[in-house]
């Protein structure tokens, strides 16, 4: 497979979903013409977080549905894949928090409900997806897509390093008071299971919450990652598989005993 350059959009909620996709389709040109082959947007980017749950269930659609279609005609007019977070309509109870990932074709690649809520947010809000993560194939690259608290978890990303995948990509809205996660978890993830973590998370206030920033893409080797700071800023970064090759020859893995630990947990 051939490198892979993607953009993470660190940045502020808009105030609507309209003012979010004229932002999206802007911020998907400008990467585009910086290179990128792939958006990935924050946790619910297209609707805000933490913005209730009343609201959250009126912006719910399906996961074909109207901001999808915004979303695809977005990607195809700039040549450019997006990884996208929004309200996914559950017809058996609150809405799910979702993220979805379209080709630069304007094609729903691959869909994931968020399955560990965060605290009393979450659960006011969303109902947990019922099915673990997945990983899906493009453009040689194999993918998996998490969002936020998720990866704070072991079990999901050795999950889908399981299953093939060379790199996780997590929307996000990680707050201020919780930068531990990208400065001691998330590169123990990409080490531990020998993957990139790509991690793009919000900034800026809402509803009296300031989210952290400091976006960043930790690599499948130890070492200094690219991250970005508190405000607004468009990270680009390129993925190597042979990093990936080089990393994975150094691997614990031919020692893991699954003889004593169920897969996923070992």
């Amino acid at each position: 497979m051939d490198t892979l350059t993607l953009a993470l959009w660190q940045c502020p909620y808009a105030a609507n979903t309209a003012a979010a996709l004229a932002r999206l389709d802007a911020t998907a040109a400008q990467a585009r013409a910086q290179g990128a082959a792939l958006l990935v947007c924050p946790e619910m980017s297209l609707t805000g977080y933490q913005i209730g749950a009343q609201a959250v269930a009126a912006l719910a659609e399906p996961a074909d549905g109207a901001l999808a279609q915004a979303v695809s005609a977005i990607a195809r007019r700039h040549g450019i894949a997006i990884v996208y977070g929004y309200p996914e309509h559950n017809p058996e109870g609150r809405p799910f928090n979702a993220a979805q990932f379209i080709s630069a074709q304007g094609q729903r690649v691959a869909n994931y409900r968020k399955t560990h809520l965060f605290g009393d947010i979450d659960r006011a809000q969303f109902s947990p997806g019922p099915q673990a993560p997945a990983v899906f194939e493009w453009n040689g690259w194999r993918l998996g897509l998490l969002i936020c608290y998720d990866i704070e978890f072991p079990e999901p990303a050795r999950g889908l390093a399981l299953q093939g995948a060379d790199a996780l990509l997590v929307p996000t809205a990680n707050m201020i008071n919780f930068d531990d996660v990208q400065r001691v978890l998330l590169p123990a993830r990409a080490l531990e299971n020998r993957v990139y973590v790509a991690y793009a998370n919000a900034c800026g206030q809402e509803t009296g919450t300031t989210y952290g920033g400091l976006s960043t893409v930790c690599g499948p080797s130890a070492g200094a990652h690219p991250t970005a700071g508190r405000e607004a800023e468009l990270l680009l970064v390129t993925l190597d598989p042979a990093e990936l090759q080089r990393a994975r020859g150094a691997a614990q893995w031919p020692d893991r005993r699954p003889d004593l630990y169920p897969q996923g947990r070992g």
